[in-house]
């Protein structure tokens, strides 16, 4: 019971970590959640963290959120599960009010238009490098390549819902690797 108490109180504390660092968005932290709960504490596998961000991306909720709530509820339980989607929460909400409560005093400032200009690069690198991340683990072979493009044509070039190219793109797998490639032993 204290190892399983232990545990957890690392994962709020992994996840606070984690919830002050993706303040305003999930995405140019996924490399950093990646780290610590695949790589630093070994809670789930990479394998696991790709399908949590796939789920992330068609449930409601930041992928920081959505990370917290399926660690937690593999060390813990429902409780764990709380426990660590409250930690995610716990520095964006505190941010969030102070941010509220003080921009209107700021918000012509020349020095944080400044700085929000030197941050927006730095979080499309951040982006950019948790695209990479996942992706290494994301391309397994050559089919995972053909569901990337068609993907990506969907999205970009034929300007469908996201959504669509999601539920299009698990349709095709339940299909292929359910039915077709196993009939022709692939």
């Amino acid at each position: 019971m204290t190892e399983m108490l232990e545990t957890l109180l690392q994962a709020c504390i992994a996840f606070l970590k984690i919830g002050a660092f993706s303040f305003g968005g999930g995405y140019a932290v996924v490399a950093f959640i990646q780290r610590e709960v695949v790589e630093g504490h070994g809670w789930i596998t990479p394998e696991n963290f790709v399908n949590v961000v796939a789920i992330a991306e068609m449930t409601p909720g930041p992928i920081a959120v959505n990370s917290s709530t399926f660690v937690g509820y593999n060390l813990a339980g429902i409780l764990g599960g709380i426990v660590c989607s409250a930690s995610t929460l716990a520095i964006p909400f505190v941010l969030a009010l102070i941010v509220a409560i003080y921009f209107s005093k700021f918000k012509d400032n020349i020095y944080l238009k400044n700085a929000l200009s030197g941050i927006r690069p730095a979080v499309i690198g951040l982006i950019a490098a948790s695209c990479l991340s996942v992706g290494k683990i994301s391309f397994s072979g050559w089919e995972s390549v053909i569901f990337f493009l068609v993907a990506l044509v969907m999205v970009w070039k034929a300007k469908i819902n996201p959504i669509i190219a999601l539920i299009t793109c698990g349709v095709l797998g339940a299909v292929l690797y359910g039915w077709v490639f196993p009939m022709l032993g692939i």
